[in-house]
């Protein structure tokens, strides 16, 4: 059955979704091969799309971006995964919309959902019309401290909000870092693995002092306390419409320790540090062959310097914006930095032949920082005060 959401009452500006051609880089799902995209559409009382309107954003499910027939602006997504996974993950988006639902009036935006069908694993958002992907204004070097700002005011209200009456979300851990502490893999995982995927999990698994610092961090995640938290966040899941931040993709979305969301918009700016480090040598053989997280925090300690201000005025809007948090918050949001950059690196296997030295150097800087979080939380702009 077709779930039509109830409005958010939104602004006219926050209620469509991506269209900016900067950020769209795959040919969509041929439309006549998926039907149910159209009915679910139809269902919904806005009609199919005006084929020649479509396009697909970036991500790791088919989606669907255009005009429909009634001349409204519609971004359609398909979860993929196993069926356990999907349903999951649509129980996990949906109840945030009913949080979402209570936050009107708050610095979170994000785009409004306008109905979900789990039987075909099809939701539907207003398209966010004129915004522009975080993650390319990262790149541009035009994500300016104000953003930033906006950014952590949007988490902590997120953290600081209270779930509706009845509602009750999910509280399972994430499954990553926890992962990795398990011994070895199943054999369809591991025979189903890239070499690279192959090449890192030796690379974890090989690690005592890693796997240790890791089980600290989970250990410490357990015991603090919970808010609802995106558990996902990257910069290339804001959509930035006049210097207003919208964040997306809510499949992550349960009761889970703040930090975690902290650290990885920390970490996000950490990595991006180390990708200039690298890059900006001009030297192939140091891309391709210098794994040494050291040589490259001596090189790059610029960079890391003219990065930070970044997190600095993420966290000093987020500390605003919280009543209270434990006195372990900053240290953990440090672990969940340096945890960050090595989830980089897992994500990117999957796609690679190799590690490439650039993401491996990544993974040392965070494997640094993840056996030592207390010691580098002001170094990456997660110091005291407001």
């Amino acid at each position: 059955m077709v779930a039509v959401a109830e409005s958010r009452a939104p602004s006219r500006e926050s209620t469509r979704h991506r269209t900016d051609k900067r950020n769209l880089g795959y040919t969509p799902v041929d439309l006549d091969s998926v039907p149910e995209v159209g009915r679910f559409l139809r269902e919904l009382g806005v009609g199919d799309f005006q084929r020649d309107s479509v396009t697909a954003p970036v991500g790791r499910n088919d989606t669907w971006a255009g005009v429909t027939e009634s001349g409204r602006k519609v971004f359609v997504k398909r979860l993929e995964g196993p069926p356990e996974d999907v349903a999951a993950r649509m129980r996990r988006m949906l109840s945030f919309e009913r949080l979402a639902g209570l936050l009107r009036g708050t610095p979170l935006h994000s785009p409004v959902l306008l109905g979900s069908d789990p039987a075909t694993r099809l939701v539907a958002f207003e398209y966010i019309e004129s915004g522009v992907s975080g993650a390319r204004l990262m790149v541009d070097e035009t994500f300016h401290d104000g953003l930033a700002a906006a950014a952590g005011e949007a988490i902590a209200a997120l953290h600081e909000a209270e779930p509706p009456d009845g509602e009750e979300l999910d509280r399972s851990p994430p499954v990553l870092p926890a992962l990795l502490l398990r011994p070895g893999v199943a054999l369809q995982a591991y025979q189903d693995f890239s070499y690279a995927e192959i090449e890192v999990w030796r690379l974890l698994q090989g690690d005592p002092r890693l796997l240790e610092a890791i089980a600290r961090l989970c250990a410490r995640e357990a015991a603090a306390p919970k808010v609802p938290a995106h558990c996902d966040l990257r910069v290339d899941q804001f959509i930035i419409v006049r210097d207003r931040v919208h964040i997306t993709d809510w499949e992550e979305f349960r009761l889970a320790d703040g930090a975690r969301d902290v650290g990885a918009f920390a970490g996000e700016w950490l990595y991006r540090s180390v990708l200039d480090i690298v890059t900006s040598r001009g030297d192939s053989a140091f891309v391709d062959l210098e794994f040494d997280h050291r040589t490259v925090l001596r090189r790059g300690a610029e960079k890391i310097e003219r990065l930070r201000p970044k997190v600095e005025h993420f966290w000093r809007a987020y500390l605003r914006g919280r009543e209270r948090i434990d006195d372990e918050f900053a240290e953990r949001a440090a672990a969940f930095a340096g945890w960050h950059m090595l989830d980089r690196m897992i994500a990117v296997s999957p796609q690679r032949g190799r590690i490439s030295g650039i993401e491996k150097a990544a993974a040392g800087i965070g494997r640094k920082i993840l056996l030592e979080p207390g010691r580098f939380a002001a170094t990456i702009g997660l110091g005291a005060g407001k």
